[in-house]
């Protein structure tokens, strides 16, 4: 099997996983939950229930800081869940943009980047003020 195993094959070996590293995965998931789901389902007219909603604000937002700053924890977090940081901070960065209404979808090379068009006397962009020598009414 050796000499004709594929490239991204991975061993039966390589599945066996470590108690910490199912440890950090949990971190990373929960982390991504934080940042993504949506506000708790309870009646906030009772006066009970309205610490939970600042705590969800509190936990949402600083997921949503540790996804989109980076830093030394995330990497180190990342690392240890044995995925690449560069990979699950552009992910969760689109996801978490895609919630706040902005189309990531768009690249900023794109059309909508490069204004108006110019340079042409005929349609919606005509030039103000005086009229050319050729457009003048010889009176």
């Amino acid at each position: 099997m050796g000499i004709f195993q594929q490239k991204y094959e991975t061993n039966n070996e390589d599945r066996v996983t470590l108690p910490e590293k199912d440890l950090w995965i949990a971190v990373l998931s929960r982390a991504i939950l934080d940042a993504c789901k949506g506000p708790p389902d309870l009646d906030m007219t009772r006066k009970a229930n309205r610490s939970h909603e600042s705590l969800y604000h509190y936990n949402r937002d600083q997921a949503r800081h540790f996804f989109m700053t980076g830093g030394a924890h995330f990497t180190n977090v990342c690392e240890m869940a044995g995925r690449n940081p560069a990979y699950v901070k552009e992910k969760i960065r689109k996801v978490i943009l895609r919630k706040g209404g902005w189309n990531v979808d768009v690249p900023i090379t794109s059309h909508y980047r490069q204004g108006p068009k110019r340079g042409s006397i005929r349609g919606p962009y005509k030039k103000r003020g005086r009229p050319r020598k050729d457009e003048r009414k010889n009176t």
